[in-house]
């Protein structure tokens, strides 16, 4: 079974791969800052307040989430991550995207000549659909669909 589901595209690219998946805000400085700062190959959550994604890797990942909250430093984590070739592939917004995410985003793509597939305003219904380890196929046009 497959469900589509159609967004606002904040940087194209066509892709797929495996979903994880938070119900609540994503703090990217304290899920992201400890696998920077450790050097790793690999970013693993360390937000203890998102028990979700919690310990999961991120790295390569589809992080499917309402929105991302925290420190003003968040843009930078994720340039930091792309630079070290260890960001998630993409990013799938239900709600607007904050203007600090965006920041990173359009940054490592303008800077590094990487890209963070983003698109947001999926809606509500996308992240109730969205599970785990699903498979997610992202389109130029914002179409998401989930396997």
């Amino acid at each position: 079974m497959c469900r589509e589901f159609k967004g606002r595209v904040v940087l194209s690219g066509e892709l797929v791969g495996d979903g994880v998946v938070t119900h609540q805000g994503l703090n990217l400085l304290a899920s992201f800052q400890k696998s920077v700062l450790r050097k790793a190959d690999k970013v693993i959550c360390f937000d203890q307040n998102n028990p979700e994604l919690y310990k999961k890797n991120l790295t390569d990942k589809i992080i499917c989430l309402p929105r991302t909250i925290g420190s003003t430093t968040g843009g930078m984590i994720l340039e930091t991550t792309v630079k070290m070739g260890i960001a998630p592939k993409a990013m799938l917004f239900s709600q607007h995207i904050d203007s600090l995410a965006v920041a990173g985003i359009i940054l490592s793509d303008v800077w590094l000549g990487e890209r963070i597939v983003t698109i947001d305003q999926l809606g509500d219904e996308f992240l109730e659909y969205v599970k785990d380890g699903m498979v997610i196929e992202i389109k130029e046009d914002g179409k998401v669909l989930v396997k």
